[in-house]
């Protein structure tokens, strides 16, 4: 395999950047000509005399906006662990730099535009979740990278890349063109990695949790929801769990995502929007397109559908068995578990139903194993697909309990557990365990509806607490804050850095000069006048108590109507994408 270069020095002039390969014995170096943006690879004799010179660890690539071309590298980095001996790097800190040296060649309202497209694009950098890795390939899973051919080994980190993870795929486009600087080009995953030294029975074992974020279908919670017309589904997320114990490796694979239909959930004001489905859309077309795609890749799928059977939840779940059934697959498995009834009253051990639903399909289904001379023991022939609305928290307890079933069987094959221990019965692993993947949730929630998960006292602990529905109620509450007034931008965020949109070299206008309509400033300044009318009326009464009625009355109904008046057209007043057209988001 063709690694990527690990350290790298950055050298700025003013006409041209230079990116020097610094791993021993290497002589290349990337060119960036600032002015014509090409991109040549040249050795260190040309390296300028003069300049500013920097270490770098990684191009995340380049990207056009208002003012020109931008180069994003990565700055700081800091070390999660290794796989296989391999490094496995997380991004601490990027830099976007300008080709241009100044923006006095914009104008006023050109400049504010690329200084909001440069807010989206760090937006999208400070999200928690970046990892890399120079010389092993982090967005296949162990399984697959079994199974590939010579070809396949000898192609770069690049070209090898599964490119559903690709979350800087847009970014490195100029790059993947010239084959002689794929060296240079670092695919990036967004998600979740841990990698742990454990021990039990005084044996020491690695275990590993990888979640992989597809970029396809990518966004917020309530603006990207079901499927595109690829059938890419909405949140989709690869997770791995892996053992590696003396040179033996286990993985076991699970998948969550959207449903996989058009359906559609926008922010309304409401604490929980109503969810439509799509009555113009061929439904099966996408469906079909999306389980062709997860039976190629995965294999058999069973569908955990975890989502409320009554309310608004209900015509979901009853769509997606018909759309199953409609299939007439016998490689897909549909099972509809009501997650919130099931649980209800903190009956928490009552997942075990479904746990105990699935046990004969999970050793079927069993797990990828090798031995320490490389046999392959086992195969994975199929994988859990979980869902819930946003493929979240109900998602991430169900995950948990499935991945310690599988590694329940993964240590006692591997000699690690004697014969009758159980997991939960190892304090200090248990501990390792169920803090991951709480923290797996928390990293998966924060990407996709701006907070941290909930229900993760349950993950980290098996049981619900007080101070768990305290911090659950907290973080809804920000959840909804989050979902009606700055997804619209969060969600332009991801457009721009994914590709979704592109900035147009030309001098017309953005898609950001839309102006809002009159209501979304007029009415909340009148409701909130006339609340507080109301609340002077109640401090200050008037000389008798039918006139201080009367105003109260008044200034009371004023901001009761314009409240009603604002609820009732909630769609204007929260924060929409206006990068991507509306259909095209549907």
């Amino acid at each position: 395999m063709a690694t990527a270069f690990d350290r790298y020095n950055l050298h700025t002039t003013p006409e041209k950047f230079f990116i020097e390969a610094c791993d021993e014995g290497e002589d290349a170096v990337l060119a960036i000509d600032r002015v014509s943006n090409e991109m040549t690879l040249t050795g260190k004799k040309d390296l300028p005399p003069t300049g500013v010179t920097r270490p770098i660890f990684g191009i995340m690539g380049t990207i056009r906006l208002v003012a020109g071309m931008y180069l994003i590298v990565i700055t700081r980095k800091k070390k999660v662990g290794e796989i296989l001996g391999h490094a496995v790097w997380k991004v601490v800190d990027f830099d976007v730099i300008s080709y241009k040296k100044s923006v006095l060649h914009l104008s006023e309202t050109q400049s504010q535009e690329n200084k909001t497209f440069l807010a989206m694009i760090n937006n999208i950098l400070t999200t928690d979740g970046f990892y890399f890795c120079t010389d092993f390939d982090l967005t296949h899973t162990l399984q697959r990278l079994a199974n590939t051919s010579p070809d396949f080994q000898e192609m770069s980190l690049l070209e090898r890349a599964d490119q559903r993870f690709v979350w800087n795929g847009n970014l490195l486009r100029e790059l993947a063109g010239q084959p002689e600087l794929h060296r240079f080009a670092l695919p990036v995953v967004h998600g979740f990695i841990i990698l742990k030294p454990c021990r039990i029975n005084g044996k020491i074992f690695e275990w590993i949790l990888i979640s992989r974020r597809s970029c396809f279908r990518a966004g917020v919670r309530y603006y990207v929801r079901g499927i595109d017309s690829e059938g890419h589904a909405a949140n989709f997320v690869e997770t791995e769990q892996i053992v590696l114990y003396e040179g033996a490796k286990a993985s076991f694979v699970q998948t969550r995502g959207s449903m996989p239909f058009y359906w559609s959930q926008r922010p309304n004001l409401k604490y929980k929007p109503k969810p439509i489905i799509s009555k113009t859309s061929n439904h099966m077309d996408g469906f079909q397109r999306h389980f062709d795609s997860q039976l190629l890749i995965y294999g058999k799928q069973t569908v955990l559908n975890l989502v409320n059977q009554k309310g608004s939840e209900k015509p979901l779940e009853e769509a997606f068995a018909k759309m199953v059934a409609g299939m007439s697959s016998g490689l897909i498995n549909y099972i509809a578990f009501d997650f919130h009834k099931e649980c209800s009253h903190m009956r928490w051990d009552r997942l075990q139903i479904l746990v105990d639903t699935v046990a004969e399909t999970q050793e079927e289904y069993s797990y990828f194993m090798v031995n320490s001379d490389g046999k392959e023991l086992t195969h994975q022939s199929g994988v859990f697909r979980s869902n819930c609305m946003d493929c979240l928290d109900r998602t991430n307890v169900i995950q948990s309990l499935l991945a310690r079933r599988s590694l329940q069987s993964q240590l006692q094959r591997m000699g690690i557990l004697n014969v009758g221990q159980r997991i939960e019965e190892q304090a200090e692993f248990e501990k390792t365990y169920k803090n991951a993947w709480a923290d797996n949730a928390n990293a998966c929630a924060v990407q996709y509806a701006g907070t941290g998960a909930l229900k993760t006292d349950f993950t980290r602990t098996g049981k619900r607490t007080k101070w768990g529905l305290l911090m659950d109620g907290w973080n809804s509450m920000i959840r909804y804050y989050k979902n009606n007034f700055s997804d619209g931008f969060r969600q332009d965020s991801i457009d721009l850095f994914l590709g979704n949109f592109s900035v147009d070299d030309s001098d017309g206008a953005t898609p950001l000069r839309v102006q809002k309509d009159w209501k979304f400033l007029t009415l909340p300044i009148v409701m909130v006048v006339a609340f507080s009318m109301c609340i002077i009326s109640l401090l200050m009464a008037g000389e008798t108590w039918t006139e201080t009625l009367a105003y109260v009355t008044f200034w009371g109904a004023a901001s009761a109507i314009t409240a009603t008046i604002i609820l009732f057209n909630g769609q204007d007043f929260v924060d929409a994408p206006k990068l991507v057209h509306k259909e095209k988001m549907d």
